[in-house]
């Protein structure tokens, strides 16, 4: 009995060990279960991106508040914190496939905002829901509206490239042209340009007229294949593609400032320009040089040498005809390799696309995006400029995007704002016709000027005397070259004659005398302004000889004769200088009229404007006759004689002279009063200009000390 009792307790054991196993398991599960419904408590975002990939054709959009609460869940989270890359292709498959309905498509379109990149598989995708044909029209450019705005943040572009004739069929959309020839714009490659591509832009602008769109993309195709494009273009087109990005553009700004350095990409900071209570303010732009980066996949079958791979001038050299542009131009300005690679190669496609990406940049963002200011935007900003401004002179020429913008930039321009770096970028513009001077850089610099305190006044001399020794070295180069026609950009098919250069440095040089003159005169003749402006005369006095201009100008008497009178040494001395310099280019170019070596002649007037000045300065600084009747300074004798100031006609003489009073009174204590003695005594303190001048025009310089010449100092 014991026996069967025990066999019995072994049969029963089983099955209480299969009991407790299987309550086990079930515990286990609804552990499992409620630990995941605890996570999709904490992660409502991944639940709803989850369900939002799971809808299908056909889902119930009306009244369906599960579809609506995840729809919000993402919303919120995109808008806050931007979308990772796959999600972006989750939510960009969702919408342009119509599951969710028309409506959610465009509401998830608006909200479609990165917080890193974007796939490219993402964008052929959506291309290919284009292809379909069932987007109603305004969905289509909304689209494309998103591409244009996210094309920087696009992981690579190899694989839209090889669809790019599909995505030049929807040219004959008519409200999609303007987008799509953008679009283009930015992916056209040599190897895109057809002449069947040609002939139907050129019927699409046949039956729409010279749009600003068609006309920019004609160029493009103009520089890869001048012998398809066979239409004449302007030389400079304006920028014919608009900012379309201002649907997103205050999201993207939020999720960049939460996300900083995650991506570089153009972002809305602004600083006000002026402060006024107006609801329109001038705005200005963080902006940011973007990482070098290949449009091309790594993995691509195109043998391509990536810039951002060089790392000295010699790779560049050995993989020069292997080199691919990068995918976004303005990385090209923050690296010295890439700039050295523009500069060899003279792309003219790679230019037209740095260009575009500036004016698009500086235009765009600098002009017209109100957003919030601070301290923080202000030094971004400079950073920016400074990479523009390191760039152009490193290529020794402007970027025609920058000279464009820095026209409008005038009109708004405050004076403070930036003042360096606008006005290095001024002087960097290129030489222009006289007729467009006035009205694009004279009248608004001229409203700045005369508003303004007098530092500016002198920033704004330096800087015009910067952009006419620019303008003169470039002549003097194409001089060398024996050139007569003047090419005013190396990437411009524009020229200018001779003449016509010489009527636009006439009228910059007229520009800037009647700003000193007023200048000086509202200023009370301030020493700093004085001294700008004679450097400025000092460029204009050594046009013929230094820069090989056949064009001799005067200084107006509203800045001689405050030299001629300056109360500092230095401003005596420069001046000296300058009359030295000009007898000299004036002699050479009457020896050369006399021989016939040169076609163009200096004005007679300019000679008497010269003899006229000689004699007012060696009359006053060495004969002691400062005031000569019929002179520009002659004064009433009755009107001297109410100042009570003995022997008045010597107080300008190098003894005199209010800026050298102090060096005689100095050499009179030390030494004596032998005047050659006291010449040379003036002359060893660095007196250069004069010294030149007075042994010019006198025969007598620091040079002079013999027994013979030993004469009383009030006797000169």
């Amino acid at each position: 009995m014991a026996d069967l009792s025990n066999l019995a307790g072994l049969g029963s054991d089983p099955s209480g060990e299969i009991d407790s196993s299987a309550s086990s398991a079930n515990n286990r599960s609804l552990r499992l279960a409620e630990k995941e419904k605890r996570k999709g408590e904490a992660d409502p975002f991944g639940l709803a991106v989850k369900y939002l990939s799971q809808v299908e054709a056909g889902t119930v959009v009306r009244g369906n508040d599960e579809l609506e609460r995840n729809m919000l869940v993402v919303e919120t989270v995109a808008l806050s914190k931007g979308l990772p890359s796959e999600v972006i292709t989750v939510l960009l498959d969702l919408a342009l496939s119509l599951n969710a309905g028309t409506g959610n498509c465009a509401r998830v379109l608006k909200f479609l905002i990165p917080a890193t990149v974007v796939p490219q598989e993402a964008i052929v995708k959506g291309v290919s829901w284009l292809c379909v044909g069932k987007m109603p029209m305004n969905a289509q450019v909304l689209f494309v509206r998103w591409v244009l705005t996210v094309f920087d943040l696009i992981d690579c572009k190899d694989n839209l490239r090889s669809i790019y004739g599909f995505i030049f069929s929807f040219v004959t959309e008519e409200n999609l042209c303007p987008f799509i020839c953008h679009l283009l714009y930015l992916l056209t490659m040599r190897e895109h340009v057809h002449p069947y591509r040609v002939r139907k832009l050129l019927d699409i602008q046949a039956k729409m007229g010279r749009q600003p769109f068609l006309t920019q993309l004609l160029a493009l195709y103009k520089v890869f294949r001048p012998d398809l494009v066979t239409l004449s273009l302007p030389s400079r087109v304006r920028t014919g593609f608009k900012n379309h990005n201002s649907t997103w553009k205050v999201a993207l700004s939020a999720v960049q400032r939460k996300n900083k350095g995650a991506v570089l990409v153009d972002q809305s900071l602004s600083l006000d320009v002026k402060e006024k209570p107006s609801t329109r303010k001038r705005k200005l732009h963080h902006l940011a040089i973007p990482p070098l980066s290949s449009a091309f996949n790594s993995n691509s079958n195109k043998k391509v040498f990536c810039l951002q791979e060089l790392r000295s001038f010699r790779e560049l050299l050995e993989n020069i005809h292997n080199i691919e542009l990068p995918a976004q131009m303005g990385s090209l300005l923050g690296s010295a390799l890439a700039l050295h690679y523009l500069d060899c190669v003279q792309d003219e496609s790679a230019s037209l696309r740095l260009n575009f990406w500036l004016g698009h940049s500086l235009q765009e963002e600098f002009l017209l995006c109100p957003v919030d200011g601070s301290s923080d935007n202000t030094s971004e900003a400079c950073r920016f400029l400074s990479t523009i401004l390191f760039s152009q002179q490193f290529l020794q020429e402007g970027f025609s995007s920058t000279e464009s913008f820095l026209y409008k930039f005038l009109s708004v321009w405050d004076g403070c704002l930036l003042r360096p770096q606008i006005l290095d970028l001024l002087s960097d513009i290129p030489l222009m016709p006289s007729f467009y001077m006035h009205k694009l850089l004279f009248e608004p610099l001229k409203q700045l000027y005369f508003t303004s305190t007098v530092f500016f006044k002198c920033s704004i001399i330096e800087c015009l005397n910067s952009m006419l020794i620019k303008w003169l070295t470039w002549h003097s180069v194409s001089a060398l070259e024996g050139g007569l026609d003047i090419s005013l950009n190396s990437n411009s098919t524009m020229t200018m004659t001779l003449s016509g250069f010489m009527d636009s440095v006439m009228e910059l040089v007229r520009f800037v005398g009647l700003l000193a003159s007023e200048g000086l005169r509202l200023e009370n003749c301030h020493v700093l302004l004085l001294n700008q402006t004679l450097a400025f005369y000092e460029t204009v006095c050594d046009m013929f000889l230094k820069y090989s201009l056949p064009l001799i100008i005067m200084p107006p008497a509203g800045v001689f004769y405050p030299a001629l009178f300056a109360t500092d040494s230095v401003s005596v001395d420069r001046l000296g200088y300058i009359m030295y310099r000009y007898r000299k280019n004036l002699t050479l170019a009457k020896k050369q009229e006399q021989q016939r070596e040169q076609t163009f002649h200096i004005s007679r007037n300019t000679y008497k404007e010269f003899n006229r000045n000689l004699q007012a300065m060696v009359n006053s600084m060495w004969n002691s006759w400062w005031c000569i009747p019929g002179s520009d300074i002659e004064i009433d004798k009755d009107l001297i004689s109410l100042s009570k100031v003995a022997e008045p006609w010597c107080r300008f003489d190098l003894i005199h002279h209010p800026a050298l009073f102090s060096y005689a009174i100095e050499f009179h204590q030390r030494t004596g009063k032998y005047w050659n003695w006291y010449m040379e005594f003036l002359f060893n303190q660095g007196f250069d200009g004069l010294n030149n001048f007075i042994q010019t025009n006198t025969g007598h310089g620091s040079g002079l000390s013999s027994q013979d010449d030993r004469q009383p100092m009030n006797q000169p």
